[in-house]
């Protein structure tokens, strides 16, 4: 591992870290990197989920007792999210990597147009809430499985299957969400570290980068202008998407 090298991933990680606090996807940040220092596409996805989970905690320990009852009350919703998640990352394990660099280009921009749309899901969500419950627990599973296999955006995805199937406080969705993150990045993290080629240092790397980056985004969240943030994180999502798609299409 060279110098540039860990200097790529440190940037990355901290950056990551930084803009999952603040407006999400960081993933969208450390894959590319990933990328550049010479790994392939599922190399590098599993090595990304890995090192970004510790945020996850952090996010939860932020979020103290709420997390807890939210986590007790849902049970039913965390158990579709274990299957959810444990098929998807077994659906890429199995996948031949030309198919998942095939799909890759197409999955990074989908996901940086759902950070672009994050607001309006969000504000759709405050004005319009409809309880589901077969829509939720379906809604669930498919946006696990989506995170197991891949990830990116997978927050966003989460809210808008909870905001538009259960009627609820936005909080108390948010909560939830991040539960049920937790649970996704979880069960890929024991998938990946058992049957993956996780690159592990890299992953030493970026995870306390991310942590750090996490620790100041959530402190610096009031005084960032998160439209700004997001507008670069999917400009930069897109630009990497287009290029991904020339490298394996063109």
């Amino acid at each position: 591992m060279t110098l540039p090298h860990i200097a790529l991933l440190l940037i990355a990680g901290f950056a990551g870290g930084f803009v999952n606090a603040i407006a999400g996807g960081g993933s969208l940040l450390v894959f590319p990197a990933l990328l550049a220092t010479g790994l392939g596409t599922v190399a590098a996805n599993v090595t990304n989920s890995v090192a970004l989970w510790p945020g996850y905690i952090g996010n939860l320990a932020g979020l103290g007792r709420a997390a807890v009852d939210e986590a007790r009350a849902r049970v039913d919703l965390a158990l579709i999210a274990v299957l959810g998640a444990a098929v998807g990352a077994a659906t890429l394990l199995v996948t031949p990597e030309g198919a998942f660099d095939f799909v890759v280009p197409i999955l990074v921009i989908v996901a940086s147009l759902l950070v672009g749309v994050q607001p309006v899901i969000a504000r759709r969500i405050g004005a319009e809430q409809h309880r589901r419950p077969v829509a939720l627990r379906v809604a669930v599973g498919v946006g696990s499985f989506y995170g197991g296999y891949f990830g990116g955006g997978l927050g966003v995805i989460l809210l808008a299957a909870i905001g538009l199937t259960m009627a609820a406080p936005l909080r108390e969705m948010n909560v939830l969400k991040a539960v049920l993150t937790m649970v996704v990045s979880t069960v890929s993290l024991l998938t990946f570290v058992f049957f993956a080629p996780v690159h592990w240092g890299d992953v030493a790397v970026i995870a306390p980068a991310a942590l750090l980056g996490g620790v100041l985004g959530g402190r610096a969240a009031r005084v960032v202008d998160e439209r700004a943030l997001r507008i670069a994180i999917v400009t930069f999502g897109l630009g990497i998407g287009l290029w991904l798609g020339i490298r394996v299409y063109a």
